[in-house]
């Protein structure tokens, strides 16, 4: 059995549009030419796919079966013709993107939807470790392209570019002990802090230490549930919050030393030693111009 390419567009075209003649204008052929290629096709499969009785071919049950795997067939020959092409404009065949969870997900979404159509056959793994675990990440060759926060002491072999801040809300559990009061800089060290854990270096993780007792949490989901229970007091970017389901038992207690925020920079990173290719470039420069706004000011002090 041979079944080319050719039969299979000349079977799908006259099946949508009704006849061999209306297939033959749309594919530039002669209708002769159009009939051969779907004889030959019902000869190789050993079946009719067209009854020819009326005036216009009307697909048999077995052309209406066949229809859809033919069209499965021509529509990975054009995604084969897109890959091969993106790979002779040198765009990357897949990128490994490592993004903190202190990055919007709605922002993602819509970034990562202009990348599908700007690079539909780029293959995308997304990856979600905890702040300096992503510049580990990409240091070590596992992600191509990291988001997270910005780091007092960058690794010398990773680049780093500023792309906006999130706001960090200091929030407690409605009955914890700083729901009631207005808090000074000295209450946040009498209760316990909650933190999120990171398997990095130990000096990133202390910078946004302020109480004595700490509990460490690999998950800022987890550590809400945490907040909520009276567990301790925690910063929280609101994105998280808003989408928690614990949002209605945690509050943001009266602070006297500031807002409440403390504003989180974030930045792009990629090794120095690795060239980028175009679906990279682009993906950091929409990271560079949305999604989050520009960082502009400094974070509080308290």
């Amino acid at each position: 059995m041979s079944v080319s390419l050719d039969q299979l567009q000349a079977f799908v075209t006259a099946a949508e549009n009704g006849s061999f003649s209306a297939a033959a204008r749309l594919l530039g052929r002669a209708q002769s030419a159009i009939s051969t290629h779907i004889s030959n096709l019902e000869v190789d499969l050993g079946l009719v796919l067209f009854d020819r009785s009326g005036r216009q071919p009307v697909l048999t049950q077995a052309g209406l079966r066949l229809l859809p795997e033919a069209r499965v067939v021509l529509e990975r020959r054009e995604h084969l013709i897109g890959v091969a092409h993106s790979l002779e404009e040198q765009v990357e065949n897949k990128l490994v993107v490592a993004i903190d969870q202190l990055y919007p997900e709605h922002a993602l979404g819509t970034i990562f939807s202009e990348f599908a159509t700007n690079f539909p056959y780029v293959q995308v793994e997304i990856l979600f470790p905890l702040m300096e675990d992503v510049g580990q990440l990409v240091l070590d060759g596992v992600a191509d392209l990291g988001v997270m926060w910005q780091q007092d002491h960058p690794q010398p072999d990773l680049v780093f570019q500023a792309i906006g801040y999130v706001p960090l809300k200091l929030v407690c559990g409605r009955t914890h002990p700083l729901a009631h009061r207005q808090v000074t800089w000295e209450d946040l060290k009498r209760y316990r802090q909650i933190l999120v854990a990171t398997r990095g270096r130990e000096q990133t993780r202390q910078s946004l230490r302020v109480a004595a007792d700490v509990w460490w949490v690999e998950s800022h989901w987890v550590i809400l549930e945490m907040v909520k229970h009276n567990i301790g007091w925690a910063f929280v970017s609101d994105h998280v919050l808003a989408a928690s389901p614990t949002a209605p038992d945690i509050v943001a207690p009266n602070l006297q030393f500031d807002a409440g925020e403390r504003l989180t920079p974030l930045v792009t990173v990629w090794r120095k030693k690795h060239s980028h290719g175009p679906a990279a470039q682009w993906l950091r420069n929409r990271l560079r111009h949305g999604g989050i706004p520009p960082v502009n000011r400094p974070a509080r002090e308290p």
